[in-house]
Protein backbone atom coordinates (compact mmCIF):
# COMPACT_ATOMS: atom_id res chain seq x y z
CA UNK A 1 0.00 0.00 0.00
CA UNK A 2 1.63 3.03 -1.21
CA UNK A 3 -0.44 5.67 1.24
CA UNK A 4 -0.04 4.65 4.98
CA UNK A 5 -2.65 7.28 5.58
CA UNK A 6 -5.19 4.20 4.46
CA UNK A 7 -5.68 0.97 4.60
CA UNK A 8 -7.21 -1.76 2.33
CA UNK A 9 -11.18 -2.52 3.15
CA UNK A 10 -12.53 -5.25 1.84
CA UNK A 11 -16.21 -6.65 2.05
CA UNK A 12 -16.95 -10.00 1.20
CA UNK A 13 -20.82 -10.88 1.23
CA UNK A 14 -22.16 -14.74 0.52
CA UNK A 15 -23.37 -12.88 -3.16
CA UNK A 16 -20.75 -10.97 -4.00
CA UNK A 17 -17.77 -8.48 -3.13
CA UNK A 18 -20.26 -5.80 -1.44
CA UNK A 19 -17.24 -3.26 -1.62
CA UNK A 20 -12.86 -3.22 -1.90
CA UNK A 21 -11.16 -0.03 -1.85
CA UNK A 22 -8.60 1.97 -0.16
CA UNK A 23 -9.71 4.02 2.90
CA UNK A 24 -9.23 6.59 5.63
CA UNK A 25 -10.97 4.62 8.58
CA UNK A 26 -14.03 2.33 9.44
CA UNK A 27 -17.16 2.10 12.01
CA UNK A 28 -18.98 -0.48 13.13
CA UNK A 29 -20.64 -2.25 16.05
CA UNK A 30 -19.67 -5.61 17.91
CA UNK A 31 -20.60 -8.09 20.06
CA UNK A 32 -18.49 -5.87 22.70
CA UNK A 33 -19.68 -2.41 21.25
CA UNK A 34 -18.76 0.18 19.09
CA UNK A 35 -15.87 0.15 17.35
CA UNK A 36 -13.77 2.54 15.15
CA UNK A 37 -10.43 1.41 13.03
CA UNK A 38 -7.86 3.38 11.38
CA UNK A 39 -4.64 2.57 9.71
CA UNK A 40 -2.12 0.88 11.82
CA UNK A 41 -4.23 -0.72 13.99
CA UNK A 42 -2.79 -3.69 15.45
CA UNK A 43 -3.54 -7.09 14.30
CA UNK A 44 -7.13 -8.62 15.81
CA UNK A 45 -10.82 -10.25 15.00
CA UNK A 46 -14.10 -9.41 16.17
CA UNK A 47 -17.45 -10.84 15.70
CA UNK A 48 -19.57 -8.26 14.31
CA UNK A 49 -23.00 -7.31 15.85
CA UNK A 50 -26.49 -6.03 13.85
CA UNK A 51 -25.40 -2.01 13.52
CA UNK A 52 -24.21 0.73 10.69
CA UNK A 53 -20.34 0.01 8.96
CA UNK A 54 -19.08 3.31 8.25
CA UNK A 55 -16.66 3.86 6.02
CA UNK A 56 -14.47 7.39 6.09
CA UNK A 57 -13.04 8.12 2.47
CA UNK A 58 -11.73 11.09 1.85
CA UNK A 59 -14.10 13.26 3.96
CA UNK A 60 -16.68 11.48 2.65
CA UNK A 61 -19.05 8.40 4.89
CA UNK A 62 -20.65 5.62 3.38
CA UNK A 63 -22.97 3.71 5.36
CA UNK A 64 -24.18 0.04 5.25
CA UNK A 65 -26.67 -1.79 7.21
CA UNK A 66 -24.52 -4.82 8.19
CA UNK A 67 -26.10 -7.29 10.01
CA UNK A 68 -23.53 -10.12 11.12
CA UNK A 69 -20.06 -11.54 10.15
CA UNK A 70 -16.46 -11.56 11.16
CA UNK A 71 -14.21 -8.75 10.63
CA UNK A 72 -10.56 -9.29 10.54
CA UNK A 73 -7.76 -7.04 11.21
CA UNK A 74 -4.29 -6.78 9.45
CA UNK A 75 -1.30 -4.19 9.06
CA UNK A 76 -2.66 -2.18 6.38
CA UNK A 77 -5.88 -4.09 5.27
CA UNK A 78 -9.04 -4.77 7.20
CA UNK A 79 -11.27 -8.10 5.81
CA UNK A 80 -14.89 -8.40 6.80
CA UNK A 81 -16.90 -11.49 6.01
CA UNK A 82 -20.00 -10.25 6.00
CA UNK A 83 -23.50 -12.96 6.51
CA UNK A 84 -25.95 -10.01 5.59
CA UNK A 85 -24.62 -6.55 4.67
CA UNK A 86 -26.98 -3.71 2.41
CA UNK A 87 -26.38 -0.80 1.32
CA UNK A 88 -29.99 1.96 2.40
CA UNK A 89 -30.99 2.03 -1.20
CA UNK A 90 -31.24 -2.02 -1.19
CA UNK A 91 -33.41 -2.37 1.53
CA UNK A 92 -37.17 -3.51 1.14
CA UNK A 93 -38.85 -1.29 3.41
CA UNK A 94 -42.01 -3.17 3.77
CA UNK A 95 -40.33 -6.32 4.26
CA UNK A 96 -38.14 -4.94 6.84
CA UNK A 97 -41.43 -3.58 8.84
CA UNK A 98 -43.54 -6.92 8.49
CA UNK A 99 -40.18 -8.17 10.17
CA UNK A 100 -40.21 -6.12 12.75
CA UNK A 101 -44.08 -6.74 13.66
CA UNK A 102 -43.51 -10.35 13.42
CA UNK A 103 -40.40 -9.69 16.05
CA UNK A 104 -42.30 -7.68 18.38
CA UNK A 105 -45.15 -9.97 18.59
CA UNK A 106 -42.56 -12.99 19.17
CA UNK A 107 -41.19 -11.12 21.40
CA UNK A 108 -44.61 -10.73 23.39
CA UNK A 109 -45.51 -13.91 23.17
CA UNK A 110 -42.03 -15.68 24.38
CA UNK A 111 -41.20 -13.78 26.94
CA UNK A 112 -38.08 -15.45 28.38
CA UNK A 113 -36.44 -18.76 25.94
CA UNK A 114 -34.23 -18.90 23.45
CA UNK A 115 -37.12 -18.08 21.16
CA UNK A 116 -36.88 -14.38 22.81
CA UNK A 117 -33.60 -13.90 21.82
CA UNK A 118 -33.83 -15.20 17.97
CA UNK A 119 -37.03 -12.50 17.74
CA UNK A 120 -34.78 -10.16 19.61
CA UNK A 121 -32.29 -10.38 16.99
CA UNK A 122 -34.85 -10.42 14.45
CA UNK A 123 -36.04 -7.08 15.73
CA UNK A 124 -32.61 -5.40 15.67
CA UNK A 125 -32.17 -6.24 11.97
CA UNK A 126 -35.55 -5.01 11.26
CA UNK A 127 -34.92 -2.14 12.97
CA UNK A 128 -31.31 -1.18 11.29
CA UNK A 129 -32.63 -1.76 7.82
CA UNK A 130 -35.65 0.36 8.83
CA UNK A 131 -33.37 3.20 9.88
CA UNK A 132 -31.00 2.71 7.23
CA UNK A 133 -33.73 2.99 4.72
CA UNK A 134 -34.68 6.36 5.97
CA UNK A 135 -31.23 8.13 6.34
CA UNK A 136 -32.74 10.15 3.19
CA UNK A 137 -35.35 11.54 4.55
CA UNK A 138 -33.90 13.17 7.42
Amino acid sequence: MADENKMHLKVIAPERIFFEGDVDMIEFRTTEGFRGVYPGHVAETCIVAPGEFKIHINGEEKVAALHSGFLEIQPGEVSVLAEVIEWPEEIDIQRAERAKQRAERQIARYGSSMNLMRAELALQRSLLRLRMSNKDDK
